[in-house]
């Protein structure tokens, strides 16, 4: 029982893969991402729909948004670390726009960015410290509630990609790419992992030492982009053969 309560509170610890900070708040974000839909899709109308999804986008937003006001206010703050230019946090900040706007080129990009991202994230966490720390509750709550945005865009707003959606969301990676590596040169960082693999367990660890991860990466960001293509395009050759046999 005392190891059950150490496990699940592991105050102001790195969170451990597979410790109960780290599986409780994926079970519970499933649990409530299928609840959200399932009401959503039976019990709001479209403009609720709409209004759901806004608030949930700023609400992730502006999680993001003070935890680095709060960072800045301890004093510590180093542009060269703490900016939110990682992917995930990046995504965090202008996701209110793409569930305002809701452009279809937004979407294509930005679900396999997400899923791609995020997973991940969800799967080897690096947080540095676990409940009740703010940066623990900022980390899950960016990580599962992009993913929560982007499932929600899918299976609510009935929105889906196509192929070629896979080779545009490639293309502007590499323009963030790009970005990411002039910022770097700049500040001495090492944003989006270009310089430096992340201290904490990561799939990065199976790809070699710098820079082999990143031509590792690079070579397998489409075949990756592809699978998480593939149950759309699966579900629409279904369609399409009930649609031949009525």
């Amino acid at each position: 029982m005392n190891f059950l309560i150490y496990n699940a509170f592991f105050l102001l610890a790195r969170v451990a893969i597979g410790s109960l900070q780290h599986i409780i708040p994926i079970v519970l974000a499933v649990l409530v991402y299928v609840l959200f839909i399932r009401y959503s899709n039976r019990k709001l109308s479209k403009k609720q729909q709409e209004n759901a999804l806004h608030i949930l986008a700023y609400f992730v937003s502006a999680t993001v948004l003070i935890f680095h006001l709060y960072s800045i206010s301890l004093g510590n703050y180093d542009i060269a670390v703490d900016l939110p230019l990682y992917l995930c946090s990046l995504l965090a900040l202008i996701i209110p726009v793409f569930t305002y706007y809701r452009k279809y080129w937004m979407y294509e990009i930005l679900l396999f960015w997400i899923i791609a991202g995020t997973s991940q994230g969800v799967i080897t966490p690096d947080i540095a410290e676990g409940i009740p720390s703010f940066d623990y509750f900022r980390y899950w709550i960016v990580h599962l509630g992009l993913l929560t945005i982007i499932f929600y865009a899918t299976f609510v707003f009935k929105m889906r990609p196509t192929l070629r959606s896979v080779f545009k969301s490639f293309f502007v990676l590499q323009l963030y790419v790009l970005f990411m590596v002039a910022i770097n040169f700049v500040l001495n960082a090492n944003y989006f992992y270009l310089n430096e693999k992340p201290k904490s367990a990561s799939i990065l660890d199976y790809f070699g030492e710098w820079p082999l991860y990143i031509i590792v990466v690079q070579l397998i960001i489409i075949p990756y982009f592809l699978l998480i293509y593939l149950p759309f395009y699966l579900a629409e050759r279904k369609c399409k053969k009930v649609e031949q046999t009525i």
